[in-house]
């Protein structure tokens, strides 16, 4: 017998666009359930659950899918289908585009460790793109990976700017309101000063590139982390009688371990591993995509430095080893975590939804949720979780075969 639809109370009419619906299995507070989003303008107006919602509910446009979620959010976007960011604003413009193909429709541009003009560049170009209007993906703020990190735990990153890395290097991008997150590691001198200094600011903080003990990333966390960057990688690792960085990462419940699920970055045993410690609400799915995302093999650029693709991996040409980001999407990360794990889909979807807009929190606050006010950033999604359609504030932004 078919359930009777529970309707939440309407917004006021959004000004613009006629009223449309999208049908299918809602993605709600990390449950899949029967239903509708009403959405008019750039708000949903309003959510209705329920197997039989009668046809004189729903606006005249309706869209209908196999699942029917908020808009994905990468945390964590080198670059992407060609495009740099550290290029510019015309590549941050490419990048917003090309982004809501995979279910995109916010993410936090990220810059590998850099000089100060590096990082200044970084934020004009963001205004830049911003002020065009280019319709798409939403650039929520920058993600400055270092360069106040471990020399130890450098990875692709260049460790003279490294150890050149001062708290003062992000006065300026919080001054302008550019900067959402940050990662460094919390046991150089004077990290833990700067996480207050950085939360009271409204930016968030992770712990990642570091070498620190167990102790240590614990001071971290009491600092005002709430986030730990690509969990395994570039950190201290796991060992029964020094856990390290990935232990304290796996047994505080007050950090979200950001997760690279490309089967490259982590062993799928070791995302089985961080998913039965950290719990549904404890994981976030990155991508640290470079420009080889949604490309082919072959050679790119990241923030100056050439890198090799093989279509999966993405390595620094210099040495062909040391991993450089990744040519993974957050469509496919998604896919994966489920099929790596056996998690249900609406918990790979909440990591990639719910939770990245929970750890921005302000500056996501409209952001990750199907609800009453929110944005209407949608994704219509397949029966075999393929994106069908992407609006990115009630407007069309992807539709397959479009």
């Amino acid at each position: 017998m078919a359930s009777p639809p529970t309707v939440s109370a309407p917004a006021p009419p959004a000004s613009g666009g006629a009223p449309c619906a999208a049908r299918g299995r809602l993605l709600v507070d990390g449950k899949l359930a029967a239903g509708a989003v009403v959405f008019a303008g750039a708000t949903i107006r309003e959510v209705i659950t329920g197997d039989a919602i009668p046809r004189e509910r729903l606006p005249a446009r309706v869209f209908d899918a196999a699942l029917v979620t908020p808009g994905l959010i990468d945390l964590q976007v080198n670059g992407g289908f060609g495009y740099d960011v550290a290029a510019g604003a015309p590549a941050l413009r490419g990048l917003a585009l090309r982004l809501p193909a995979t279910g995109v429709t916010s993410f936090l541009p990220t810059l590998v460790s850099g000089a100060p003009a590096h990082y200044a560049a970084a934020g004009d170009a963001l205004v830049q793109a911003r002020g065009a209007g280019t319709a798409g993906a939403l650039p929520l703020g920058l993600h400055f990976e270092g360069p106040f990190i471990a020399v130890a735990r450098a990875g692709a990153h260049g460790r003279d700017a490294i150890a050149a890395a001062t708290p003062a290097l992000f006065d300026d991008a919080c001054a302008r309101g550019l900067l959402r997150l940050v990662t460094l590691a919390p046991e150089r001198a004077g990290a833990l000063p700067l996480i207050a200094r950085l939360v009271a600011r409204g930016v968030t903080v992770s712990l990642g590139h570091t070498d620190a003990t167990f102790e240590e990333l614990g001071a971290g966390i009491d600092a005002g982390a709430t986030m730990v960057t690509h969990l395994f990688n570039a950190m201290s690792p796991f060992g029964h009688r020094a856990p390290g960085a990935a232990g304290a990462a796996l047994t505080d419940g007050r950090v979200v371990a950001g997760l690279i699920a490309d089967g490259v970055h982590v062993h799928p045993a070791a995302l089985r591993l961080a998913r039965a410690a950290k719990g549904p609400s404890g994981l976030a799915l990155v991508t640290d995509a470079v420009a080889a995302a949604g490309e082919g093999a072959g050679r790119y650029r990241l923030a100056g430095v050439d890198v090799v693709s093989d279509g999966t991996a993405v390595r620094l040409a210099a040495d062909g080893s040391t991993l450089a980001g990744s040519a993974l999407t957050l469509d496919q990360a998604v896919r994966n975590y489920a099929r790596f794990t056996g998690a249900p889909i609406e918990e790979a979807l909440a990591a990639a939804t719910e939770i990245p807009a929970r750890l921005l929190g302000p500056a996501a606050a409209t952001k990750g949720r199907l609800a009453v006010g929110a944005d209407a950033d949608l994704v219509l999604w397949s029966e075999t979780i393929e994106v069908q359609r992407t609006f990115v504030g009630g407007v069309v932004a992807y539709e397959r075969g479009g």
